[in-house]
Order: structure tokens, then C-alpha cells, then sequence
């Protein structure tokens, strides 16, 4: 009696989890309104702010330049790039320092700290910004000329505190696992953070987001030792109540590579969840003022656990219907995540679809095809990821795996040059 309350319990659990997501990931195809209002609107040709540009670089030698390059092309006028290297990164300084010789709007701050990480990084280069806004970027992105009007015209037209713009991995054809990757930022980006945004609460995303520059000094800019310090800064101004403006627009995202390798995405990964951990701990989250806000931080932090529980959970469960003496009624239940899961695999398969219309991709059958059968392989990895996030959570091992960029995106992919 008790296995089989058990494996009905579990299995009515995953099934509302896996619909709720779902249900949130196709918040921006609702409606037709819903849809158009997730885009940035037309700027109005006024510019009425100036922009400091961070761009944290360790170890990116190979794609540093193209990134600046592509930042000093923006149609803005008011903007400056302030590159932040490691004293210990001598072929990244070496391409940073050429930069700033070449161009007065080009800057470079170098970060001393004996242990470095991202926030760290950035931290060191705030006081140095002159801007109204801080805007951050990574280190491999291509970043579109015309962004910063559109943001500065977001900003003026809404009255935003932040301004959070789209980022697309955009090489779906490199791997089985980097197709799966992209799908993940068109959905987030197109959709998920637009309902995050609407509820007031939204875990920010590592680059393209913009933040006034004295509401980022006055919440003392980012969590030095989080590893999701996105996140983080995200919670903090949420629960201040702060004004988060998301607009996704495929002309004006910000392009970047998946990792190259599947040990790469899985350190990616368990770091990520790891911060969300982080987060969640600090307990900033409860400081929101609903009841559903407070519900959906929760939930939303607490993802890399339930990630880890399921990961282990799934397979017991339906060991046990399979192998033990249980009604048939109760093991039709073990199955219910499977409808969820089959809804999900329609609702890929059409986001794929809109993915390549959007971006100019061919995508051919034997891309659907990769999705659906790489579909459980992928889920495994982020289960893996998961668990060993919460295993060096507690362990207390916080040190950054830095993901390495090699420019897979920044090759120009045509209709005709996808291959299969």
C-alpha cells in the first residue's frame, strides 16, 4: 500500500512540475499580443543616455577582439568598453591593451584579485564607469550595431531600472547536445524571463542586461562569491522592487557559441546550479512582497535540487512499477510525465521550426530528428549536472569552472551551409 501511495504521489508530482514548465515556457506565444509586446519598440532617434560597457575576459585571447570590434561598430553615440583582464593573463591583456591603443573609447582594467571569477571582475571595474548605465557582455559575443539606441530608448520610453536584451546560441548545427542548447536560450530568452519580468520576479541573465548605473552601486554592484552572481543581482533588485524591462528581438540578440565539449556544458551547468543554490540560501528572495512571487522564487531556485531528486527519483519509480507487485492502476501512473514529456517534444519540434525561420537557419529532417532522440540524453546531463551541483554545495566547493570559447558562432551560417 505504502509503494503503491508512493509511486502514485511521485509520479502526480513530476507531471504538475513538468506541466507548469511548459506551461511558462510558451508564456510568449499565447497570444498574438503577447508575443508582439516581447520585442523591443522602435526607437524614437534620441539618445538621452551614455553607456559603460564591461567586458570580463580571462583566457579569451582567441575571440576578445572580434567582441570589441563589434562594440565600437554600435550606432550609439555615448558609450564607452571597459575590458577587464586577470594580471595573470598576458595573452588576453596583449589583445585588450591593442585595442585601447586604437580606439579612445576602449579601456582596460585589470583585475588583481588572487582568486578570480567573473563578479569579482566586475566589481573591480565599476568604479571606474562613467556611464549612466552598465551594461554587461561576455567576452565571445557578437553584438548587434544597433542595440544600445534600442536600450536606451527602452529605458526612457518605460522608465526601467534594467534592461535585460536576448542572447541566442546560434551554432545548432555543431553537435547533438548544441542544437538541444539552443532551443534552451530561444525559449528562456524569447519567453520564460518575459513571465519572470510580469511577476516581479526574474533571475537575470549573464550578459546583454543593463542596470542604472547608481541602483547597481547602491545594491554594491554583484555577490563576489556566487557563482550565478546574474542571478543574484536579479533576486536583490526584485525584491527592492525594482523595474526589469526584458525585450527579445532575433535582429538585435546578442550571439554566442554553445561549449565545445559535453564535459564543458556539464561544468557550465553545475555551475549555474549551483548559484541558484547560492541564491536560494541567501534568502533574499523572501523579502519579495507576494505570496506568488515569493512562490515562483522558490521554485525557480530550487530547480537544481528537484533536477537532482528526479534524476534519481524517475528511474526507482519505475523500477519499482515494473518489478513489483503493484496494481495496474498505479503503475499507469509512472507514465503521466510521459504525457507531459511527449507535449514538451511537439512543442520542440515547432520551436525548432521558429528557431530557423527566425535566424535564417535551414533546418532539415534529420534536425527534428536529432531532437527528439538526443531529447533523453540531454535530460540525463542536466540531471547530472544537478546532482553534482548539490553535491559541491555541500562540500562546500565553490571554485569557478571557467568555460572555454573557441568562436563557433561567429562563422557566418547560411540556408545552403548547415550540414546535416
Amino acid at each position: 500500500m505504502l509503494t503503491s501511495v508512493f509511486i502514485a504521489a511521485v509520479s502526480l508530482a513530476l507531471f504538475w512540475m513538468a506541466a507548469f514548465t511548459l506551461w511558462w515556457q510558451m508564456h510568449a506565444w499565447r497570444t498574438p499580443e503577447v508575443l508582439a509586446s516581447t520585442r523591443f519598440s522602435r526607437p524614437d532617434g534620441g539618445e538621452g543616455l551614455s553607456f559603460s560597457l564591461l567586458l570580463p575576459a580571462r583566457h579569451e585571447q582567441a575571440v576578445l577582439d572580434h567582441t570589441i570590434q563589434r562594440l565600437l561598430e554600435s550606432t550609439h553615440d555615448d558609450f564607452e568598453i571597459i575590458v577587464i583582464v586577470g594580471h595573470d593573463d598576458p595573452e588576453t591583456t596583449e589583445v585588450a591593451r591593442r585595442a585601447e591603443a586604437c580606439d579612445p573609447r576602449v579601456r582596460v582594467v585589470v583585475d588583481t584579485h588572487e582568486k578570480k571569477n567573473k563578479p569579482k571582475a566586475m566589481n573591480t571595474a565599476l568604479p571606474h564607469c562613467r556611464g549612466d548605465v552598465v551594461g554587461v557582455f561576455d567576452a565571445e559575443d557578437q553584438v548587434h550595431p544597433a542595440l544600445l539606441a534600442h536600450v536606451d530608448h527602452a529605458f526612457r520610453s518605460t522608465g526601467a531600472d534594467v534592461v535585460q536584451g536576448g542572447v541566442q546560441l546560434i551554432n545548432f548545427h555543431s553537435s547533438w547536445y548544441s542544437l538541444r542548447n539552443c532551443l534552451e536560450y530561444f525559449f528562456w530568452f524569447r519567453s520564460r524571463l518575459h513571465l519572470h519580468a510580469q511577476k516581479g520576479f526574474i533571475p537575470l541573465g549573464g550578459n546583454t542586461v543593463f542596470v542604472r548605473t547608481d541602483v547597481l552601486r547602491a545594491a554594491d554592484g554583484w555577490d563576489p562569491d556566487c557563482l550565478a552572481e546574474d542571478c543574484d543581482l536579479g533576486v536583490r533588485l526584485s525584491s527592492k522592487g525594482k523595474r526589469v524591462v526584458v525585450a527579445y528581438d532575433s535582429d538585435m540578440v546578442t550571439r554566442e557559441e554553445t561549449p565545445g565539449t559535453l564535459m564543458s556544458l556539464l561544468k557550465q551547468r553545475t555551475r549555474w546550479n549551483q548559484g541558484f543554490l547560492q541564491v536560494y540560501r541567501k534568502k533574499d528572495w523572501k523579502q519579495l512582497p507576494g505570496f506568488g512571487q515569493r512562490l515562483l522564487a522558490r521554485y525557480t531556485l530550487m530547480t537544481p535540487f528537484l533536477q537532482a531528486v528526479t534524476g534519481v527519483i524517475i528511474p526507482l519509480n519505475v523500477a519499482i512499477a515494473l518489478f513489483l507487485d503493484v496494481p495496474v492502476g498505479i503503475a499507469f501512473f509512472t507514465f503521466l510525465p510521459a504525457v507531459t514529456a511527449l507535449v514538451t517534444f511537439v512543442f520542440e519540434v515547432v520551436g525548432l521550426h521558429d528557431f530557423g525561420k527566425q535566424y535564417g537557419l535551414r533546418v532539415r529532417p534529420v534536425h527534428y530528428l536529432k531532437l527528439i532522440v538526443g531529447g533523453p540524453f540531454y535530460q540525463v546531463l542536466l540531471a547530472g549536472a544537478a546532482i553534482r551541483a548539490v553535491w559541491r554545495e555541500q562540500r562546500g566547493r565553490n571554485d569557478w569552472e571557467l568555460t572555454s570559447h573557441v568562436g563557433a558562432h561567429l562563422t557566418e551560417v547560411t540556408r545552403e551551409d548547415v550540414p546535416a
